[in-house]
């Protein structure tokens, strides 16, 4: 929501020319040396690490990212456009997650100043910088962040990892979608006899001691949902729902306010 704004245009070249995509550099930005870096559309995985319940890696919110990133940066450069995938920023602001073991959290203040400083630099070269979010705790920092340096001037976007289908506010972390679409894209890192159900509520209804006293106190193993049930073909479509979701941000011209490319007509 709020104030929708014209994004810089980015001109996509013709879709579907094989001899622009053999000449464009490599699709991943630390592939490249400093002479082809070239001016891409530059993505940037933005995840976490933490626990995703006795079941999913504390990688799962930056794999997602990475492989919607990845899947961004195929479609564009299927057009002829340059697009680039950069190293993912695997740590975010998780500190609803401190309780359980092998969470990482860098908080809202050090991730903030960490895309400022990144985007400034990235910006001074990639045509434009997306992060591409894979952990629902650092929207504020996104929030804060990306409208401070679009000021600046810089062309700086981020999208979620959101699917258009599949969604419930029961399920929000760890459950039936993050498990189902963890098993399409890493089925090895998913423990599958760990599969738990955790609290069932509402996340409206939990929020207020969620964010009080952190997720262990409204779920003793981490989970919000339940991930029995969970299937690699339904991840397969989940996942198909996420990449299409973001892919239509990118290819719009709105920027809201929070520095979001927006899905809908304002």
């Amino acid at each position: 929501a709020g104030r929708v704004h014209p994004a810089r245009h980015i001109r996509l070249t013709g879709a579907g020319h094989m001899n622009d995509r053999q000449r464009l550099p490599p699709a991943s930005l630390d592939a490249r040396t400093w002479v082809n870096a070239g001016a891409p559309i530059l993505f940037v995985p933005l995840g976490s690490t933490e626990q995703h319940g006795p079941h999913l890696p504390l990688k799962t919110d930056t794999a997602v990212a990475v492989a919607v990133a990845e899947a961004l940066t195929e479609r564009l450069r299927a057009t002829g456009t340059d697009a680039a995938v950069a190293p993912a920023l695997a740590y975010g602001a998780s500190g609803e997650h401190q309780d359980f073991p092998g969470t990482i959290s860098i908080g809202h203040s050090a991730l903030t100043l960490l895309l400022i400083e990144y985007a400034r630099s990235a910006g001074a070269w990639a045509k434009r910088v997306v992060f591409v979010n894979g952990h629902g705790g650092n929207l504020p920092s996104l929030a804060d962040a990306v409208p401070r340096l679009r000021a600046e001037g810089h062309d700086v976007a981020w999208v979620p990892c959101a699917p258009l289908v599949g969604a419930s506010p029961r399920d929000t972390h760890a459950g039936l979608v993050e498990t189902s679409v963890m098993l399409h894209l890493h089925p090895a890192d998913v423990v599958a006899d760990r599969m738990t159900a955790g609290v069932s509520a509402p996340i409206a209804d939990l929020l207020p001691r969620l964010r009080a006293e952190g997720v262990r106190a409204v779920s003793a193993n981490g989970v919000l949902g339940d991930p029995r049930g969970a299937a690699a073909d339904q991840g397969e479509v989940l996942f198909a729902s996420m990449c299409d979701a973001a892919w239509a941000r990118v290819r719009g011209e709105r920027i809201a306010a929070s520095g979001i490319l927006a899905l809908d007509a304002p």
